[in-house]
């Protein structure tokens, strides 16, 4: 048979990368992803795959991020038993963020059982636990950038050093097809990061391949050119803005490399006497163990001096205990508190979103990629009151988005790293990215470079890679979340609107009799089942 490429996602959205491939002697998995975002897309982490995890033969794992390893567990869980392949540091940086992610799992799912079991309803369990993480950590095997591995009969991959994070790559993979077609070269481009990325080398990749699988999360933005002194400057402006107010700057961060590269600027800012001086709060137990993987690993990054330098400065303050993570809500004047999730959907921003974003002299500033239906990409759109951990909360803080420190490369890098690897000669998928940024890179990449051949996949859509171009298969077969659902705001996003509205319009009207109005009519709304 013709090899058969599946994408089960990060399709038409940006998270929960996983692709299948198929051919006559194996399947093999790039990535095997968690999905963020909206409710009705993190209901897929707990819905069953949609192949067998035991028919898996290895997996090949482009770098450490939740919504490209977050479900690597549940993967064991459910029969997988094969080789899970990575470089060395995405290896020690999974063993710090897996259990992080099942510890997150099970205090959340032990916190919504209290209340199914008050309302009523019945108990659910995590997606996996520490035991799965164990038993999943045993199943890595490193690899070094640049070294063809065999990883399945017929098969055959090479990492890149992809620039995005630590330890994270391009994986090329060469398919031994057994006919006269002989071989069949794919790259994935996993995450591609951007010039003048603090801590990371330039990407880097394999030129002419047969198919290339290209991310596109920035493919409609183009970035202000930034050197890394510009974009400490940048960032000083902001701290200096927060200090002026005499309230926090608030960072919702991700744990592993973008609070570190945070961090040091902060430190070379105020080492220089560009910011004023104030404690500097890293309150995410995964962050301060992900640190202590980028110490390990110091010799491998771009300024691994000034990192050590910064992670060792007395002005930054890394809390561990829950007790600690409230003192400092119980601070006033000027101080930074870094903390994850970086799109506000879990951890201890949201009790630090909960604390400031009522107060008008606090600063939110968003150092990523927000996708929609997250907490951080509804108040980027200018919420003025917002929904957090079932309570309703005032937005008067200043909302900032800070993009320069984003890990990924924006739409001309983006061509220019393709560009690089041309001639790509059969077809070129476009995954990782909502549809602006789909439709932004497929229209650079068609008017820049004159290639057309460029497919922009659905989630669970299938392929099957020909000698000449991808032939779409298994038109019909039902899909786990339609097309329209992805990257979209849900009825969990509209409930929430709706139920803040209904609070703003009650508490606004002029007596008892005009509130018991209000009531009334939405009580018939409801009573009204013809639409």
């Amino acid at each position: 048979m013709r090899p058969v490429l599946r994408f089960h996602g990060a399709a038409h959205g940006v998270t929960g990368s996983c692709y299948e491939i198929e051919t006559g002697q194996c399947r093999v998995l790039v990535d095997c992803g968690m999905f963020q975002g909206s409710k009705s897309e993190k209901e897929l982490n707990y819905g069953d795959f949609p192949f067998r995890p035991d028919a898996i033969d290895a997996v090949l794992l482009t770098h450490a991020h939740i919504d490209h390893s977050g479900l690597l567990p549940k993967l064991i869980k459910h029969g997988f038993a094969g080789p899970i392949y990575a470089t060395l540091p995405t290896v020690d940086l999974c063993s710090v963020m897996l259990p992080d992610s099942a510890h997150i799992q099970e205090m959340e799912v032990e916190h919504l059982n209290r209340r199914n079991a008050q309302r009523g309803r019945p108990q659910i369990t995590p997606i996996y636990t520490m035991s799965d993480v164990t038993a999943c950590m045993r199943q890595f095997r490193p690899v070094q950038y640049g070294e063809w591995t065999t990883v399945a009969t017929g098969m055959r991959a090479r990492y890149w050093n992809a620039g995005h994070l630590l330890g994270s790559a391009s994986v090329e993979i060469e398919i031994d097809t057994g006919t006269q077609e002989g071989q069949l070269r794919l790259l994935f481009s996993g995450d591609i990061g951007p010039g003048q990325k603090l801590l990371q080398a330039e990407p880097d990749g394999p030129i002419g391949v047969d198919y290339l699988i290209c991310e596109a999360t920035y493919g409609d933005r183009d970035r202000s050119e930034v050197s890394r002194e510009g974009r400490r400057a940048k960032l000083g402006e902001e701290v200096r803005r927060a200090a002026e107010q005499r309230g926090p700057l608030v960072i919702p961060s991700f744990a592993v490399e973008r609070t570190q590269e945070l961090l040091v600027d902060l430190f070379l800012l105020a080492r220089d006497g560009s910011t004023p001086s104030g404690p500097i709060f890293v309150d995410s137990p995964l962050a301060t163990r992900a640190s202590a993987v980028f110490e390990r690993h110091a010799a491998e990054i771009d300024g691994g001096h000034e990192l050590l330098a910064a992670l060792r400065s007395d002005s930054i303050r890394f809390t561990e205990t829950v007790e600690q993570s409230k003192a400092i809500n119980r601070l006033s004047g000027f101080f930074i508190v870094i903390a994850a999730s970086g799109m506000c959907d879990a951890g201890r921003i949201r009790h630090h979103l909960k604390a400031n974003l009522w107060r008008h002299n606090a600063t939110i500033m968003m150092a990523g990629f927000q996708a929609q239906g997250s907490l951080g990409r509804i108040l980027l759109d200018g919420a003025s009151r917002v929904r957090i951990q079932g309570e309703e909360v005032d937005v008067k803080a200043r909302i900032e988005q800070f993009d320069f420190y984003s890990g990924h490369a924006d739409a001309p890098e983006l061509v220019s790293w393709v560009k690089k690897r041309f001639p790509v000669r059969r077809s070129m998928f476009l995954t990782h990215g909502e549809e602006a940024g789909l439709d932004g890179l497929r229209d650079r990449l068609s008017s820049s470079l004159g290639y057309n051949r460029l497919i922009l996949p659905l989630i669970d859509d299938a392929y099957e890679l020909g000698p000449e171009a991808a032939q779409q298969i298994d038109v019909n077969k039902p899909r786990r979340l339609k097309p329209d659902k992805v990257a979209r705001l849900d009825w969990h996003n509209d409930l929430s609107k709706l139920l803040i509205d209904i609070t703003q319009e009650v508490n606004a009207a002029a007596d008892e009799r005009s509130r018991s109005t209000i009531i009334r009519r939405l009580r018939r709304g409801l009573e009204d089942k013809s639409e």
